[in-house]
């Protein structure tokens, strides 16, 4: 009997709205729309783009970057909320899944902004979210820490899906951890920006987001939807515009279970579409499956701490959470 199960991956490329989170709201709408038309199974955004990457954060720090940090901040996304209420009617009309990364504020102290991956089922519901568990370089400005609360694969009808955010592809853990509860089909968020070559030493820090989301789809033996997002300069509102420093792209692309493109990159606003099968991520994990018979359990095993920060935020008396915390939850034998 054939190997039963298609699916239509999507990744939806465009230009981020800045500093208006009602204005980018009715955005990603319009686009889930477009891409359920197109007949897309799941649709992926990139990294913050709802309603954007901190870009401020890389200039040098001035009262106009506190400035815009406060606009940031008051423009953010409550889970749930009226924003997170519109994306999942526009999910529920469209019967599509959703992978959108928004920027997301704390409800209970209203002072800090998470780097987040929004879930959105078909059912017009949300499955879960999964702050970036470490901001990077400068990104630490603007972003606190995430939790492991949201580090899980949501199972669908056609598959398991996982996702993480930009340069958590450069960990070695979380990626693990997804590999381990089964993912096939995985989103890498990213802001959008594939240099064509690399830069000079000594820089260090670049995107290098087709290197490391066909690495995570080789790892994991799973599609892999790379969605990047778009900034221009022009984008930048006026009164921000000297704090901007570099252009986000987008070059988006689609990958298989084998680490190979096969949609993409894509250049300007669009939504890229790629086919995927089953039977390719049954394939690949016949060959490598890291959290079964491709692992050595006897010798290595991962332990996460599940506790939201919000709990962890009660109990500030204890140690802070280990890879051997109390509450930790094996994902590997």
């Amino acid at each position: 009997m054939a190997v039963e199960g298609r699916f239509t991956l999507a990744a939806i490329q465009a230009r981020q709205i800045l500093f208006d989170r009602d204005a980018a709201t009715d955005k990603a709408c319009r686009l889930i729309a477009e891409a359920a038309a197109a007949g897309a199974t799941i649709a992926a955004f990139g990294e913050a783009w709802l309603h954007g990457y901190p870009f401020f954060a890389d200039a040098e720090f001035r009262p106009l970057s506190w400035r815009a940090m406060a606009e940031y901040q008051a423009n953010a996304v409550e889970i749930p909320g009226p924003a997170t209420d519109r994306l999942c009617a526009a999910a529920r009309e469209g019967g599509i899944d959703v992978v959108i990364g928004v920027v997301e504020r704390d409800t209970a102290t209203l002072g800090t902004v998470y780097c987040t991956l929004l879930f959105i089922g078909r059912e017009g519901r949300i499955l879960g979210r999964h702050r970036k568990l470490k901001a990077t370089h400068v990104e630490r400005a603007v972003w606190g820490d995430g939790d492991a609360e949201g580090l899980r694969v949501h199972q669908r009808s056609y598959g398991r899906i996982s996702g993480l955010n930009c340069w958590e592809h450069n960990l070695f853990l979380p990626g693990h951890a997804l590999a381990a509860q089964g993912t096939q089909i995985h989103v890498a968020a990213w802001p959008g920006r594939e240099p064509n070559n690399a830069p000079p030493y000594p820089d260090i820090i670049w995107p290098r987001q087709h290197l490391l989301s066909r690495a995570f789809a080789s790892k994991a033996a799973c599609y892999v939807i790379c969605a990047a997002g778009i900034r221009m300069t022009e984008d930048v509102p006026e009164r921000y515009r000297e704090l901007a420093t570099y252009e986000h792209t987008g070059q988006s692309c689609i990958i298989d279970p084998r680490g190979e493109i096969i949609a993409g990159p894509a250049e300007g606003e669009t939504i890229l579409l790629a086919e995927g099968a089953m039977e390719a991520v049954f394939a690949a994990k016949s060959a490598i499956d890291a959290g079964g018979h491709y692992s050595r359990p006897d010798l290595l095993r991962l332990i996460i701490d599940r506790a939201p920060l919000e709990e962890a935020a009660q109990d500030r008396g204890q140690p802070s959470a280990s890879l051997r915390s109390p509450s930790g939850e094996a994902v590997s034998p």
